[in-house]
Order: C-alpha cells, then structure tokens, then sequence
C-alpha cells in the first residue's frame, strides 16, 4: 500500500504532465540507510531500510524518470507543525497526564517546521533548477532533544523528559539511525540544475 502511494500515485501524477507543467514532489531522508556520520547530499546514493522509505523512492525514480527537467523532489524529515498528528504535538499532549516522558536517545536527524518547508517549497520555481532538494532545518538533534527543547519553549519542566533508547519503543520498521540530510543554513534553491539544489 505504501508503495501504491508514494509510488504509483506519483507516476498518475507525473503522467499528465506533457505541458512541462512542474510537480513538486515531497519525499524524506527515509530513502537513505542513515549509516552516514555527515550529511547526506542530494546526490548521495539511496538505499532505504524500511516499507515506507522504498515506496518514496520509487516515486523520487518517477519524478526523475518522466519529469527531471520541469519538477522537484523535496526531501524533508521529522516534520511537525501546530496541526496534525507529530512527535511535537503527541509529547505535549502527553505532557498533560504524565509526570515523566521517554524520548529516544539514540536517533539523530533536522526537526523541520511545517510552516518553513512550505516556504521553501514556494520559494521553488524559476530561481531553482528542477531536480532533487533537501528541505530541512539545519542543525540536528535526536528525539529527546526535541522534546526538551518542546518542553523549554512550553514553560514545561524539561527533566521530565528521560532519554531511552530505541528498544524502549520496538517499531514493525526499521528506522534510519542518522538522518542527516541537513545542507548549509540560509541557502536558497539553485545551484546544481541536473543534481538539484540545497535548501535549508
């Protein structure tokens, strides 16, 4: 199913678009195996380690394959926002009924605003070449440091939150220790029109 999504879909997508009519893609840092101590560059080889991960890939392969010259591939990580459901939205939510919170320790990737992806998504077009992006904040930290750091910003105690590691939390998938996607802060789209170009 995952695949039927985020890989067929986009070939429906994709198919109707001979008037050179741009498509932007948003895809994640998932389709990297997060073995990397540096930050993965746009053009860094992929080798997803999960479901979800090759499914976005296979759409990031339609995108390139019948749209490389008119379209984007966006990929982003560990989004939230003030709507929907996010690790951000979920700790305070839990803040409310519990005294103390796990948070994992020992995964490590760019938290990224929804509100700053869509601006960088705007910002795409004439100024950028078409290809693959990174959109992600810069920086990095784990799980548990962005739910500190949700606490602080929340006038929250932050030493109710307690770093634990992944076997706290087994998961069906597997999920990239390191995701680091980041590229250099401050950067507007555009600078390598077959590879794409760095945002952050």
């Amino acid at each position: 199913m995952a695949t039927a999504v985020n890989g067929t879909g986009v070939r429906h997508l994709a198919r109707p678009r001979g008037s050179g009519a741009p498509l932007p893609h948003v895809s994640t840092d998932y389709v990297f195996p997060g073995h990397a101590r540096k930050s993965y560059l746009e053009d860094a080889p992929a080798s997803p380690v999960n479901t979800y991960g090759r499914g976005k890939l296979a759409g990031d392969r339609v995108v390139v394959e019948l749209l490389l010259r008119t379209s984007y591939i966006v990929r982003t990580a560990w989004l939230y926002g003030a709507h929907g459901h996010n690790f951000v939205t979920t700790m305070l939510q839990l803040a409310a009924r519990r005294k103390t919170l796990g948070a994992v320790a020992d995964q490590h990737d760019q938290p990224t605003w929804s509100r700053a992806l869509a601006g960088q998504l705007s910002a795409l077009g004439p100024r950028a070449p078409a290809g693959v992006h990174h959109g992600t904040a810069a920086g990095r930290t784990t799980w548990y440091g962005l739910a500190r750091e949700a606490f602080r910003l929340s006038g929250l105690d932050t030493e109710r939150i307690r770093p634990v590691g992944s076997v706290a939390f087994p998961r069906p998938a597997a999920r990239p220790a390191l995701g680091y996607s980041v590229t250099a802060a401050g950067r507007v789209p555009g600078s390598r029109p077959s590879r794409g170009g760095r945002t952050s």
